[in-house]
């Protein structure tokens, strides 16, 4: 004969609501012994039928009050907002509860063949003294507890959805942000490459090269929701060089640092440095009579990562550039909301010489769970 193990017997009890009979069982013989003071003598009531009948009265009728206000009076008053409803009904199912178990203590009299007065000595020999002292008392205490114990899990149930629903929304919300920037980086470099292929055909050969590197790790490399920050950098490093292949003017200097001696273990969301970069080139300056400059730098001290970008400006160009600032960087700001919360500093300074940003972030660890979302 085989051993149940302790989580098959804990699957039969709730499988069949064994245990709710077993916390009634329970609640009420801790209830009687903090009544009497006594746990000998509620063992020694319990051993006799009379003492069964009172007992099981207690256990049986008040778990069905209390059952009818968990699973009939919530849903379809409280839940409903018909509190005043719901209070009187509450109130009349207790007293209902009492008055039945009133009568079950008459009950255990006859089946002891003696007056339930001298039985359980009760005095004045009334059955509004059963009530009052006994019955309503526990049937008060049996119906707290368990609408506590309920409205508590309806709280929790509630809580555990909400949360759900926010974490659903903010997956929607983020998966739309990086939807809208795939299409606004590809329609950008593309249509530069297609203004290459006119002006320099090698330069336009090794635009599509790095363009090719640049979608490879766009679609296969970097569908984790975070990803080695190496990785990142030298995504960036590719995307930068593409771009360098589209400047012609001899009056224009691109100064790059992004350090090497960094934590490799560090990881970083996709595609979250990049769409400062773009808005660089995209909106620097076209002086003819003076230098246009983009710098760039990025370094790491322990894990904080510091990322400057900054670009000339023309004042000609401040309107145009206020009313085409694009889907990309302000994605990119909002995901940094959504995924760095309190972990982040972004500063944009803008004047009529330059545009410079500056990002703080705090990153992770390879060895930390990826549970969080992008």
């Amino acid at each position: 004969m085989s051993v149940k193990t302790p989580a098959v017997i804990i699957t039969f009890l709730e499988r069949y609501k064994i245990h709710h009979i077993l916390f009634w069982a329970v609640y009420h013989f801790a209830w009687w012994t903090l009544f009497t003071g006594s746990v000998t003598k509620v063992f020694e009531s319990i051993m006799v039928p009379y003492g069964v009948v009172k007992y099981l009265g207690y256990v049986v009728y008040q778990a069905l009050g209390v059952y009818f206000c968990l699973y009939v009076l919530i849903p379809k008053f409280l839940q409903k907002g018909k509190y005043v409803v719901f209070f009187l009904s509450i109130i009349g199912v207790i007293i209902l509860m009492a008055m039945v178990i009133t009568s079950n203590y008459y009950l255990a009299g006859l089946v002891a063949n003696q007056s339930v007065y001298e039985l359980y000595n009760i005095s004045p020999e009334t059955p509004i003294t059963i009530f009052k002292h006994n019955a309503l008392p526990s049937c008060v205490g049996a119906t707290t507890l368990g609408l506590s114990i309920k409205l508590t899990k309806i709280w929790l149930d509630s809580q555990k959805r909400q949360q759900t629903l926010e974490r659903e929304k903010l997956e929607t919300e983020l998966k739309f942000l990086r939807s809208q920037f795939n299409p606004h980086f590809l329609f950008n470099t593309i249509n530069s490459i297609f203004v290459l292929i006119n002006k320099d055909q090698e330069k336009a050969s090794k635009s599509l090269a790095k363009f090719s590197e640049l979608l490879r790790y766009q679609l296969y490399e970097c569908n984790e929701p975070f990803i080695a920050l190496d990785r990142e950098l030298n995504y960036l490093e590719n995307f930068i060089e593409l771009q360098k292949l589209r400047q012609d003017r001899k009056n224009f200097e691109l100064h790059v640092e992004l350090e090497k001696a960094i934590n490799y273990n560090l990881q970083i969301v996709p595609f979250v440095l990049m769409p400062f970069v773009e808005n660089a080139f995209k909106h620097v300056s076209h002086h003819k009579s003076s230098k246009n400059w983009i710098d760039i730098k990025l370094n790491v001290d322990d894990k904080e990562l510091f990322f400057y970008v900054s670009n000339s400006r023309n004042v000609l160009q401040l309107a145009r550039e206020e009313d085409t600032s694009g889907i990309g960087l302000n994605n990119v700001k909002r995901r940094l909301e959504l995924l760095y919360p309190n972990t982040h500093i972004l500063d944009i300074v803008k004047d009529n010489s330059k545009y410079t940003i500056q990002l703080r972030l705090q990153l992770n660890e390879m060895q930390i769970e990826k549970n969080r979302i992008a």
